[in-house]
């Protein structure tokens, strides 16, 4: 009996077939980057499990057509991904408000976001509905002087301040968190 569960490729390739991104097999194999006979044989094995059905359109052409079993596992799969995604937001929001009651806890007041990012914007979040009342955050795209007064909240990888600034690296520090690491 055939596995009944879609595989990472599978899946991909049942996405590219429900949006129409491909008219024929080297249209799919160039989207999957496969080539053409493991593109076949992934259709094949769709149309055997029942995801994917094939009409012939003419002698040589052939569309590549969702059935309902496909439509439902890919929206089946959407879902869960989503979920899955959301709950990954919470654990690093939630993350986030660690670190900043760290710091907070150590006196620091005025916060500086470097790299802008969706880091950043959970960051400011986490802030405001924390700490709204007498903190101050300010987004940068350079580093200057004027912020040693300040905590330095690195959003972006590579970035080495000079001394004499106060900086965490936000990425690195939720890197670290292995509740994170293992929802992955």
């Amino acid at each position: 009996m055939p596995n009944k569960l879609l595989d990472e490729r599978e899946f991909e390739l049942v996405n590219i077939v429900g949006a129409k991104l491909g008219a024929n097999q080297r249209d799919l194999s160039r989207h999957l980057n496969l080539s053409l006979g493991m593109t076949n044989m992934l259709l094949r094995r769709l149309v055997t499990k029942g995801y994917i059905r094939i009409k012939q359109l003419d002698r040589r052409k052939v569309e590549y057509i969702l059935t309902p079993k496909g439509f439902s596992e890919k929206m089946r799969k959407s879902v869960n991904y989503t979920l899955k995604t959301i709950t990954s937001i919470g654990l690093i929001k939630k993350n986030l408000l660690n670190i900043l009651k760290d710091l907070y806890a150590q006196g620091a007041r005025k916060f500086y976001i470097f790299g802008a990012s969706d880091l950043g914007g959970l960051i400011e979040m986490a802030l405001w509905e924390n700490f709204r009342q007498d903190c101050s955050l300010v987004q940068v795209e350079e580093i200057s002087s004027e912020m040693t007064d300040g905590v330095v909240l690195i959003c972006r990888e590579d970035v080495h301040l000079p001394v004499g600034f106060k900086a965490v690296n936000m990425i690195e520090e939720l890197a670290r968190d292995e509740q994170l690491v293992g929802a992955r």
